[in-house]
């Protein structure tokens, strides 16, 4: 084994062990953290409606879904409809997956894919209740990594994922998975946090900001080269302020340490950014 690959192991195994301590103590608690924080700072709800969903979209959710790992509202901009299957990348408790599930309807397929087991578990324990609330048998949950998906070529209509590219030591071969199971014309709709320059190397380094999907976020530009060069199309970058000013005024404990970590007289924002972006594969 390279040792590049052994640095990319060890990116993983760092990743996979802070979402399965995030999973045990939001299942102990009822609390998780926000983007993978190790206190709640803000209350997933209040995240949640911040950075976009609707009361009516959190209200539907298993209790317990929401942990508070979301920086954006991807299937707000994956204009998704009834019949389609979607993907969901880095799916932790489900929370995506059980917003999307009633947009498609009955006749639609949500697959949420996740390297963690905890995660997984947890995923798979609220999809009763989901069931009981929707009428919807219409979710599953698979064991696997970003980088080497589960899932068959060009059988998925829609790809969406939040905040969780950013955790990947190999974007790029995210970025070809996207678009090898996407169907011709099929679509990409991700929110994702991404750097506007890159940051120090004492905030680089940290491993509570990997966890907590700073550390390793890519530059903007490299994001969008990244989705063209897997031949997706149409790729448009929308830069979205919401979780970063949510992070900073709610005083979350990761962002006071990189806030100390900063140049004197710079604030996170003017680093970090949350991102929509979106594409299609050519037909």
């Amino acid at each position: 084994m390279t040792h590049e690959n052994e640095v990319r192991d060890e990116v993983r195994d760092k990743v996979r062990a802070g979402y399965a301590e995030i999973a045990r103590r939001d299942g102990a608690s009822g609390a998780g953290g926000c983007c993978g924080s190790s206190q709640s700072c803000c209350g997933p709800q209040r995240l949640a409606e911040r950075i976009g969903y609707s009361d009516t979209e959190l209200a539907e959710l298993p209790d317990g879904a929401d942990m508070g790992l979301s920086c954006g509202n991807p299937t707000a901009i994956a204009s998704l409809a009834p019949g389609e299957v979607v993907l969901d990348l880095g799916s932790g408790g489900g929370f995506d997956c059980f917003i999307a599930g009633p947009k498609v309807g009955a006749t639609g397929r949500i697959i949420g894919v996740d390297m963690t087991p905890e995660m997984l578990r947890k995923a798979r324990g609220n999809v009763a209740a989901y069931i009981e609330r929707t009428r919807l048998d219409n979710v599953e949950f698979r064991l696997g990594e970003i980088e080497h998906l589960p899932v068959a070529d060009c059988s998925v209509d829609v790809v969406i994922s939040n905040c969780v590219v950013n955790l990947s030591p190999e974007k790029p071969q995210v970025w070809r998975e996207i678009a090898r199971v996407l169907r011709p014309g099929g679509r990409v709709a991700i929110s994702d946090l991404a750097l506007l320059r890159p940051l120090p190397e004492v905030v680089r380094t940290d491993l509570e900001a990997l966890v907590g999907c700073v550390a390793g976020a890519e530059l903007v530009e490299n994001t969008e080269r990244f989705a063209r060069d897997a031949g997706l199309a149409d790729v448009q970058l929308e830069h979205k302020p919401q979780y970063i000013e949510a992070m900073t005024s709610y005083e979350d404990p990761l962002y006071r340490r990189i806030i100390a970590a900063l140049p004197a007289g710079t604030q996170p924002a003017d680093f970090i950014v949350s991102l929509n972006v979106t594409g299609r594969k050519p037909e």
